[in-house]
């Protein structure tokens, strides 16, 4: 990566995490209220709260989705390329740390 690509990569990554922060302070709060209708056995509270962290996990997930797009299209034909290589390999390894 070059030396402007490097630096407007870093602003990228800065952005999203401030777009996502108040998101996780968000799935934050509602894990601790699930956590409550868990323990107070309220199942509509634990319907309506599941819900709500699943919609939260799709925000944060668009805002990560988001930035490595801006990332992507920054990057040079030859890159993406390396790019497309590299990234199955990592999922693959990471699949096999997480089981």
């Amino acid at each position: 990566l070059s030396t402007d690509q490097k630096s407007e990569f870093k602003t990228i990554r800065q952005q999203a995490q401030k777009d996502a922060q108040p998101i996780q302070d968000k799935l934050r709060q509602n894990r601790q209220a699930l956590a409550a209708a868990v323990k107070a056995n309220d199942t509509a509270q634990i319907e309506a709260l599941s819900k709500t962290q699943g919609e939260l996990r799709g925000q944060a997930n668009t805002v990560r989705s988001e930035a490595r797009a801006k990332i992507y299209s920054e990057l040079t034909p030859d890159q993406r390329a390396k790019m497309d290589q590299i990234r199955p390999k990592r999922r693959k390894r990471n699949a096999k740390k997480a089981a």
